[in-house]
């Protein structure tokens, strides 16, 4: 595979990325509305339109300058509105409405797996249509990856952190719900400290594993 150049590499993450990070929002939305909650059905968030998600600077600045000078991503877009008191039983709800995001990237993950296959078979006869799939399928794979284990990290306000916060006793949960507003300075510190890349790339490696088209995302990203 040739190597990209930095404006090449935008264009080829830029999709996936918008992608990846519209639909787990529109998950938790989703999810919260089939559990009894449609506050976020109700304002527009279960939507696969990107501007009802996007955050200017977590969704497009914050993402692309992480991975250009981290090698890793790292983003957000508008939280979804969630009212647990709607949920049919909040604790267990509020986790799988957690979940729901995560288990689309891993969903989205796949589906560009497939697309990176689908790219190599047509890539000795259709190659115009081969490149896009092969290169945007990897980044698809890749960055969905690295949302979904970054996302089940268990840290406030990230979902692993509130699957964690579901589980915990009640006096447990009250106390590390107080932690929530210093949750990103938490995750800054650890991305800069190169903590978060530790404790995440063995799970981000495996699961890479795990996706069709692994050894092409391998041979462009990792090579």
């Amino acid at each position: 595979m040739n190597t990209l150049n930095s404006i090449q590499m935008l264009a080829v993450i830029a999709l996936p990325v918008l992608f990846a990070i519209t639909v787990h929002e529109a998950a938790h939305g989703w999810m919260a509305a089939r559990l009894g909650d449609g506050t976020a059905k109700m304002l527009g968030r279960v939507s696969l339109n990107p501007l009802r998600h996007i955050d200017p600077i977590g969704t497009l600045i914050v993402p692309i300058a992480t991975f250009f000078f981290t090698g890793f991503l790292f983003g957000w877009a508008k939280p979804v509105p969630i009212n647990g008191r709607n949920l049919n039983h909040p604790r267990r709800d509020m986790a799988l409405v957690a979940l729901a995001g995560p288990g689309a990237n891993l969903l989205m993950a796949v589906i560009w797996g497939l697309a990176v296959q689908v790219g190599v078979l047509l890539w000795d006869t259709s190659q115009w249509i081969a490149l896009p799939l092969v290169y945007m399928g990897a980044a698809g794979v890749l960055i969905n990856v690295v949302l979904m284990a970054l996302n089940l990290f268990p840290v406030l306000p990230l979902d692993g952190g509130r699957v964690l916060n579901a589980l915990l006793p009640p006096a447990w949960s009250t106390n590390f719900s107080r932690l929530e507003p210093y949750g990103l300075i938490v995750l800054v510190a650890f991305l800069v400290t190169g903590v978060l890349g530790a404790v995440l790339t063995p799970v981000i490696t495996v699961a890479i594993e795990l996706m069709p088209g692994a050894n092409i995302v391998k041979e462009i990203f990792f090579t």
